[in-house]
Order: structure tokens, then sequence, then C-alpha cells
């Protein structure tokens, strides 16, 4: 007898008093309303050939630019050059190199309210961009107290009301000992300083993230005692409920580092493991969560590598910087350049047209290894129609000189796979001769 499915997870309700998400998101206008003035000024002004001042290259405004919004706009530079940063971390411009346009978000404002909301919250899990600390605070403090504070809003949240300072500040304390303790590993010989030192005082830094959280809305601070707003509320239950959903489902992947987390992921159809990314990203801090998710794809499993790239999608603008940067190393350029492509808006039809055609045969190796160790025979006879080369001969010839450490690999259990007897024998020929460094 068959098993009968478990029905559905009810579509989980907000906290009672949550207001409904078209107030949120009037709520969320009101309070990026001046960045919203500054890229739409930015749209107009900097569009190719209007002849005016662009970024710097770094995504600030550089000082003739802000002037100018400054007198267009009757602001001051510093107060256009603060609406010009919250523009870029909510996801209203983006900056390419030397150029900025609108993002998708700018374009929907007026008439999406879930493009709003995913703006707003793009800000508030950025709150330590906007609101940077101050020099006199020490990094590496500063990383851990970043790293706590997600549990300090948990509190806050399920408090549902305001919570004085001290109460918060003990908070902190237990879990940035929990961080340090989960970190320690047994030394061994002698060892340097610890990089944060256990008397790091935490109530300046706790100060600081409260005064961060409260610059972009997501809570208030005053009187020694701290309340979330209702959007600030609304934004740790939706992550709270992300972390509840990986919990209870079947994968369970919220607590895996992210090569496991991704092949835990790998069955699963498309929407559910855009689910899991989400859910897995939701319960860590952003950057950390991207140098993870970079490792894998370093690794030997081209599965792992594609995958990786997947969740760096969910992932979006805090990922760029990094896929950037990793965009010259052979076993990630593809994935790499097809990420930033999608990113800066090119057309799906048109995405693999930013390789060449060496990249786009190595990504073709690298796909087929993914299939050869995980897939089935018929999926790889099946991937050789995907190839841009007309002819399987030219397939092996631009295969052969790709110099993908898989190849041999590839190629023979292609060869293996196919029923044509005259097609595997020639790719057997190719497998042996990249073995031996024929040609």
């Amino acid at each position: 007898m068959a098993t009968q499915a478990r029905p559905p997870r009810p579509a989980p309700r907000p906290p009672e008093g949550t207001p409904p998400a078209a107030e949120l998101a009037r709520m969320a206008r009101r309070g990026l309303a001046g960045a919203v003035r500054v890229a739409r000024w930015a749209d107009a002004a900097l569009s190719p050939g209007r002849g005016h001042g662009t970024p710097d290259g770094r995504g600030a405004l550089s000082v003739a630019t802000a002037e100018r919004a400054a007198a267009d706009l009757d602001l001051t530079p510093r107060q256009v050059r603060a609406d010009w940063d919250t523009a870029r971390l909510a996801g209203l411009v983006e900056v390419h190199g030397d150029t900025a346009r609108p993002g998708w978000r700018l374009r929907a404002w007026d008439r999406d309210d879930t493009a709003v909301l995913r703006g707003w919250v793009a800000l508030f899990d950025a709150w330590s961009l906007a609101h940077p600390a101050e020099g006199s605070l020490e990094a590496p403090a500063v990383a851990e107290v970043v790293e706590a504070m997600p549990q300090v809003l948990s509190f806050l949240q399920l408090s549902a009301g305001p919570v004085p300072v001290p109460q918060l500040l003990d908070l902190l304390g237990q879990r940035v000992e929990e961080l340090r303790t989960e970190r320690c590993e047994i030394p061994y010989g002698p060892q340097p300083e610890p990089a944060v030192p256990a008397s790091a005082p935490l109530p300046p830094l706790l100060d600081w993230a409260l005064r961060g959280l409260a610059a972009v809305g997501a809570l208030t601070y005053a009187d020694g005692q701290a309340t979330l707003t209702p959007l600030g509320s609304w934004a740790v239950w939706v992550k709270l409920e992300q972390i509840c959903v990986a919990a209870q489902s079947p994968a369970g992947n919220i607590e895996q580092a992210a090569e496991d987390m991704l092949r835990g992921c790998a069955r699963l159809r498309p929407n559910a493991a855009r689910a899991e990314y989400r859910a897995w990203l939701a319960a860590r801090p952003v950057g950390s969560a991207v140098t993870e998710l970079i490792a894998a794809a370093r690794g030997e499993d081209a599965l792992l590598r594609g995958l990786a790239f997947e969740a760096l999608r969910v992932v979006g603008a805090p990922a760029e910087p990094v896929v950037r940067s990793v965009a010259d190393e052979a076993s990630l350029r593809p994935y790499a350049l097809l990420w930033l492509a999608e990113y800066e808006g090119a057309d799906p039809e048109d995405v693999h047209l930013v390789l060449t055609r060496e990249e786009t045969t190595w990504l073709w190796v690298d796909t087929a290894a993914a299939v050869a160790d995980h897939g089935e025979a018929q999926l790889l006879v099946r991937h050789l129609e995907s190839a841009v080369q007309p002819t399987v001969p030219a397939l092996l010839d631009e295969v052969r000189k790709a110099g993908h450490p898989r190849t041999v690999q590839v190629l023979v259990a292609l060869a293996a796979a196919h029923p044509d007897p005259a097609l595997a024998k020639a790719v057997r020929r190719a497998a042996f001769q990249v073995h031996t460094g024929g040609v």
C-alpha cells in the first residue's frame, strides 16, 4: 500500500498585531524615501550620454556628482552620499565599474509591495555596512557582535515590547562566549594571542549595533531600552520562520556546512532547493555564508560547483563583490561570468554569450563530470546534445584542448554510456589521446 503523502505545511501567519503587507510596505517606502529620491535622480542624471559625473568605481559618488545632486535636490552633499549608500544597499541602484544604473526594485517601487519589502530587508541585513563601526572599536570584536546580533534580535522579537539594554547586554555576552567556544580548538604548541581579547568591552559595541539597527528603521533605541519596530519585528519573524521551515523539512540542512547542505539539496526540485538555500542563509551571517559557498565551489565535485552558484543567486547583491573576485579562477570563471551577467540584467536567452567558446566547452565538460558522478548514463548521453559544437568530432577536438582535469573520465564515461558503437569508439580514442598527451 502506498504511503500517504504528508499534507503540505500551512502557510505561516505573522504574530498577532503585525501590520498587513501593504502597511509594512508603506512604512518601508517612507523610510527609504530619501534613497529612492537620490536613486531616481541618478537614473536621470547619470544615464549614458548625460555628460555628468559618475561613481568613482567603488560605488561612492564622485565629489562633482554629489555636489550636483545636492544642488538639484536641495540637500547637502553629505545627505546625498548617505542616501546613495542606502539606495545601493537596498538594491535601488546597482554599480558596475564606473556605471550606475537603476535596480529592478526601483523600477517596481511604486507598484510592487514585495519588491519594496525585499529592498528594506536587504538594507536591514546590511545594517553594519549602513552604519559602520567607529575606528575605536576593534574589528574582530565588531565582527563577533555582528555574528551574535541575530540572537539578540530574536529575543527582542519574542519579547514583543521594550527590553532594557542591560538585559540585552547579558544576552549578547552569552552569545559571544558561545561563538568563541564553538570556534575553540585544542591547541598544539605555542599559540598566538587571541584576535579578540576576552576583555573586549561589549557595552560600546552593543550601543553601536543598536544605533545602527535604529538607523535603518529596525528598532527604536532610547531611555535605556530597545524595541523592534513593526518592520523590524516582521523581518526577524520572517527569518525565524525560514529557519523553522528548514528544521522541519525532510532535507533539514540548516545546521550543515555548505558542502553538506548542497549535497542535501542536489535531488530537490528547483523551488524546494531555493527554499533550503534561503533558510540556510538566514541562519548565518551573509559574509561567512558566501565564503563557505565559494569554498564548496572550489572543490573537486562539479555538481557542488553548480549548486553553489545557484545558492549564490539566492544571496544576490551581497555576493557580487566575491563572485567578481573569483572570475579569474579557471574552475569558477564560467560560473562566475554567467552569475554576473544574470545579476547585471542580461536576457536569460542571451546570457551564455558572455562566455568564450573555450569557456563554454570547459563548462560543458564540468557539467558532464557532474552528470557522470551523480546522474544516470542516459543523462550523460543527452548532455552530448547540449554542446555548442555542430558535430561530435568538433566537440571532441575542442574538449581535448579545454584542459579540464576531468576530461578523460568524462570521455570514458560517455563512451561507455553511448549506444552508438562508432561514436563510442571515437570518444574512447579522444580519451586515450588526452590521457597520453596526443593530438
